[in-house]
């Protein structure tokens, strides 16, 4: 199973197509209205965190397998938070097809959720527990949103 069919059965929401310069190494993952990026190599991670950090964006990233129920359980809703909260960055990264990568984590089990401001871990979440999710995903952007500077009145 290539990554597109991997990503395919745990986000069934997804459509992923390469990048325009023709690389298959590196596919964008969209939703209608949402903002989840299939991340495939340590480079693109990278990047990633590197455009959060600039654009001030809190990421979620959901380390998670194809072979995982739990993670397919979750997955539909973690497209729905996606759509929902704009403003924070959400990752998927697919624990197999980057072992070495989701090692370093110290991924225990999937799905595994990393809260992170400026690269740096804030918050973990270990399982398929939707209400939790939402939680921790509603506080981290209520603290967002709360400590970015307001337009002050004319």
């Amino acid at each position: 199973m290539g990554i597109s069919d991997t990503v395919r059965s745990l986000f069934p929401c997804i459509k992923s197509h390469s990048t325009s310069d023709g690389d298959d190494s590196t596919h964008n993952v969209e939703f209608a209205g949402g903002n989840v990026s299939l991340i495939t190599t340590k480079e693109s991670w990278d990047q990633k965190l590197a455009e959060a950090k600039k654009e001030g964006k809190i990421v979620i990233a959901n380390f998670s397998a194809s072979w995982c129920g739990p993670c397919r359980m979750i997955s539909p809703f973690f497209c729905e938070l996606s759509e929902k909260y704009l403003s924070l960055m959400f990752l998927t990264v697919d624990v197999d097809e980057l072992t070495e990568f989701s090692s370093s984590w110290d991924i225990k089990a999937t799905p595994t959720f990393f809260f992170l401001k400026d690269g740096e871990q804030i918050d973990k979440l270990v399982g398929a527990n939707k209400p939790e999710l939402q939680k921790k995903i509603t506080t981290v952007a209520d603290r967002h949103v709360a400590c970015e500077p307001q337009p002050q009145p004319q």
